[in-house]
C-alpha cells in the first residue's frame, strides 16, 4: 500500500541572526527551516542549528535567483544598508520573491513579515503612539526602514502576498544585548528632566511574535512589537545596575550629552521619546509576552549569563 509523505512547508528566514536563530528553533517543529546567508562560512552554524544554508547577498540581486518560489513563507529581518535614502536590499528580495509568485504554482498567498523599526515614527515628545500615528522618521536609518515597509506594503498589494509589519523597539536580553557595557564604559544617561521614554522586546519574546505574525498578521497591517513596560532610559539604565551590582550611569544635561561625543546611535536614542501602545499585538495576534517588562528580562537570564558575555542592546534599525 502506498503511503503519502507529508513534508513540512518552507520557512526562509532573510537576516537570520540572533533572532533569526531563535525563532527558527521556535519554528522547526512545523517548518523545514532555510536560512539566507552572505557568510559561507555561517552555513556549518546554521546547519548544526537544524537550519538549511543558502549562500545569496542581498546586495547582488543575481545571487538570489534561487529564492524565487522556494518557500511560501517568509521573515524578513534584514536591516537597510548603513547609507542612502532607500532600500535596495528589500527591492532585491521582493523582486525576486515576486518571480516566484506567477502562474499555477501559488495557488495560496505567500506569507511574509518583515521586521521594521518604532524609529519611523521619530520624536513624539513621550506621547502614547498607536500604529496609525503618521511616521515622520529623523534619522537615516529609520527613513531606510520606512522606505522598505512601503515596498513591502505595495508588494503585499500588488503579488498574491499576505504582509505583516512589525515595528520594533530596542531589542534586549540579558547577555549580548544587555545595557551592562553602557554601564561598564560609563556612557553618561540624561538628567530627569530631559530623559526620555525609550521602549523595549526581549529577543526571546520578539522570535515569538514574529512566528505568531506569520500566522495571524492582517494583510499590510501594522503591528507593535513592544514589551508593557512605560520607562524613561535612566530609570531602565539604573534597574539593570540594581540588577547587575554595578554602578548606576551619571546623569547629564541634554546639551552636555550632544557635546560628549556619543554615537549617532545612542543619540538617536536620547532625543527620541515616545511609549509604544501593544494593544493591537496582543489583541490581533495573542501574544503572551514571557517578559512584559524589562526588569523581568533582565533579570531572567542574568544567572546564567558570564559578565564579560554582555554587550550592548540593539535597535531594531
Amino acid at each position: 500500500m502506498l503511503m503519502r509523505v507529508f513534508r513540512k512547508p518552507r520557512l526562509l528566514i532573510v537576516g537570520c541572526g540572533d533572532v533569526g536563530m531563535r525563532l527558527a528553533e521556535l519554528a522547526r517543529p512545523r517548518f523545514r527551516v532555510i536560512a539566507l546567508t552572505s557568510n559561507p562560512q555561517r552555513a556549518g552554524v546554521l546547519r548544526q542549528a537544524g537550519i538549511v544554508p543558502l549562500i545569496g547577498n542581498l546586495d547582488d540581486m543575481n545571487s538570489l535567483w534561487r529564492l524565487a518560489g522556494l518557500a511560501r513563507w517568509t521573515v524578513m529581518l534584514a536591516p537597510p544598508p548603513a547609507a542612502g535614502l532607500h532600500d535596495p536590499r528589500s527591492m532585491h528580495l521582493a523582486a525576486v520573491l515576486r518571480k516566484g509568485m506567477i502562474g499555477p504554482a501559488r495557488a495560496q498567498p505567500m506569507r511574509l513579515v518583515y521586521a521594521s523599526t518604532s524609529g519611523v515614527y521619530g520624536d513624539c515628545a513621550g506621547a502614547r503612539v498607536h500604529e496609525t500615528r503618521p511616521p515622520h522618521p529623523q534619522s537615516g536609518r529609520a527613513r531606510r526602514r520606512l522606505d522598505a515597509e512601503v515596498r513591502w506594503r505595495g508588494f503585499g498589494r500588488s503579488a498574491h502576498a499576505r504582509v505583516g509589519i512589525l515595528r520594533v523597539p530596542g531589542i534586549y536580553d540579558a547577555r549580548e544585548r544587555s545595557p551592562a557595557k553602557r554601564l561598564r564604559q560609563g556612557i553618561p544617561a540624561l538628567c530627569p528632566l530631559d530623559d526620555v521614554y525609550t521602549n523595549h522586546i526581549h529577543a526571546d519574546d520578539l522570535a515569538r511574535i514574529v512566528l505568531l505574525a506569520l500566522f495571524r498578521a492582517d494583510p499590510n497591517r501594522i503591528y507593535h512589537a513592544s514589551d508593557d513596560s512605560c520607562i524613561k532610559m535612566g530609570e531602565y539604565l539604573d534597574l539593570a545596575a540594581r540588577e547587575y551590582g554595578m554602578s548606576p550611569p551619571r546623569r547629564v544635561a541634554l546639551a552636555q550629552a550632544l557635546a560628549s561625543g556619543i554615537s549617532p546611535m545612542a543619540l538617536t536614542f536620547m532625543t527620541e521619546s515616545r511609549i509604544l501602545d501593544n494593544t493591537r499585538m496582543r489583541t490581533e495576534l495573542g501574544v503572551v509576552l514571557c517578559y512584559p517588562h524589562v526588569a523581568q528580562g533582565l533579570r531572567g537570564e542574568w544567572s546564567r549569563a558570564l559578565p564579560e558575555e554582555s554587550g550592548s542592546e540593539k535597535r531594531a534599525d
